[in-house]
């Protein structure tokens, strides 16, 4: 097992991942003082060879705002209070997030409107311009100047 698999075309060798662990915070007593059980998962999106370059693209533009400046993706979890709930919270995270930018958007198609909603606008227009007409011309009032 030395890839993390996300889909069959997307495996991400275990090398490129690194975590880490830390105190969490908020309550949870004693346990909480002495245990590390946050976990922070680290991978390099700008280095790594995993992603196609369009995944790439788009996973960077999906989550630019969760890679840092040195193009590294940093996911923390703190959910549980096991370090190894944590670590697997993370690798979910990511393949999640890995997967939702590997599906192609849909492209648009472009549609033209029906005849009978042209004709429709189209008739709504002119029953505006007909009832302002007719206000303009029951005050008798010019806006133009002569």
């Amino acid at each position: 097992m030395s890839t993390f698999d996300i889909s069959p075309s997307i495996r991400i060798p275990w090398s490129e991942l690194q975590f880490s662990y830390s105190r969490s915070s908020g309550p949870g007593g004693q346990h909480v003082n002495k245990t590390n059980t946050k976990a922070t998962l680290k991978w390099d999106v700008q280095q790594t060879e995993a992603l196609p370059p369009t995944v790439k693209q788009r996973f960077e533009k999906h989550w630019g705002a969760r890679i840092n400046k040195e193009g590294v993706l940093v996911i923390h979890s703190e959910e549980s209070r096991e370090q190894r709930s944590n670590m697997e919270a993370c690798l979910e995270k990511l393949k999640s997030m890995v997967a939702l930018s590997a599906k192609r958007p849909k492209t648009r198609i472009a549609t033209k409107p029906s005849r009978s909603s042209v004709k429709r606008n189209q008739e709504k227009k002119r029953q505006r311009s007909d009832r302002k007409s007719q206000r303009r011309d029951s005050k008798n009032i010019s806006y133009r100047k002569d």
